[in-house]
């Protein structure tokens, strides 16, 4: 390796081994490459298994800490997805941890084959945090994987037998739209407040056996008000857009909880649908619960969204305007 320095930029050699994890590195038709160089405002080019780089000296050292360090967890296995390469910069820049300690971290393989890792710091300790405690909290916005890593926890726990149930909430809260005005039975009108728990589960799991074990009620997918006065042994429960729960209603969800029971309560405290005077119970829950052994909270930040790019830009601009 070597690097050759005039007075506009620097340009660095990297001289890669293995040409079979040189291609999952380089992408179909170079996309991972064109990435790094967006990520980094450098030119990359490509020669076989030889990579120069060509932009400010600073810059290529921090792109060749990512293409090394991608290049080792796909010599592990790793098959980077879609958008990896800028969640991967993130965490070489923003902690210490090796990106092999978050995306190697299986928590739950898809029905399409697709590995369920944690993407982020946070994620990480998120999932770590399920695994020690009994409740976990998980706070923050749209994008950072609280429901879908805490979908992915539960179904991993009943695959490998370690709940008999799964159960999921979502409280039915009227956002512009009166239930009342809806068409068809009560089933249907809250229908679409519970759909995108489907759709976590529908992804990592087949939609005939979910559907059977839905039809069953081993897997539960039902609004809030339905859980008053059970008691929920061996279940892996998780409350979902919590911020939208009241005080009362939270402390009926917590209160469920039985013997060899796991819950996650997921929330985002800037999105709260509930009316003006109607104190948030995930707020309340935060101050009053924080500091009880076996509860632990989790908070996320925009810079944790794992969806569209554009997404982490908009809510850095709503959070700007506020």
């Amino acid at each position: 390796m070597e690097t050759t320095l005039n007075l506009t930029e620097a340009t660095k050699e990297i001289e890669l081994d293995n040409s079979s994890v040189v291609k999952i590195l380089y992408g179909e038709l170079n996309t991972n490459l064109k990435d790094i160089e967006n990520l980094y405002n450098i030119k990359v080019h490509s020669r076989g298994t030889k990579l120069v780089l060509k932009g400010k000296e600073e810059n290529l050292d921090e792109a060749e800490n990512l293409i090394q360090s991608v290049y080792r967890l796909i010599e592990k296995g790793y098959v980077p997805d879609p958008g990896d390469l800028e969640l991967a910069s993130r965490v070489l820049k923003e902690s210490t941890t090796s990106l092999e300690e978050i995306f190697l971290d299986t928590v739950c393989i898809s029905i399409r084959k697709k590995i369920i890792t944690p993407k982020s710091v946070n994620q990480k300790v998120y999932i770590e945090a399920i695994r020690k405690n009994d409740i976990v909290f998980g706070i923050g916005p749209a994008g950072t994987g609280k429901t879908y890593l805490a979908m992915s926890m539960a179904v991993a726990a009943f695959l490998n037998k370690k709940v008999n149930r799964i159960i999921l909430a979502r409280p039915a809260v009227e956002a512009g739209e009166k239930l009342g005005f809806l068409p068809g039975d009560l089933y249907q009108k809250v229908d679409p407040y519970l759909r995108p728990l489907f759709d976590a589960l529908y992804e990592m799991m087949d939609y005939e056996k979910a559907s059977r074990l839905i039809e069953k009620g081993v897997i539960e997918i039902v609004p809030l008000a339905f859980m008053r006065g059970r008691t929920l042994n061996d279940a892996f429960v998780i409350l979902d857009e919590a911020q939208n729960t009241t005080s009362t209603q939270m402390k009926m969800f917590l209160t469920r909880l039985g013997f060899s029971s796991k819950a996650v309560i997921t929330g985002d405290i800037t999105q709260i649908d509930l009316a003006e005077n109607d104190k948030s119970g995930l707020i309340d829950a935060k101050n009053i619960l924080r500091n009880i052994n076996g509860i632990e909270f989790v908070y996320f930040s925009k810079t944790d969204v794992v969806r569209h790019p554009l997404v982490r830009k908009i809510i850095e601009a709503y959070d700007n305007s506020e």
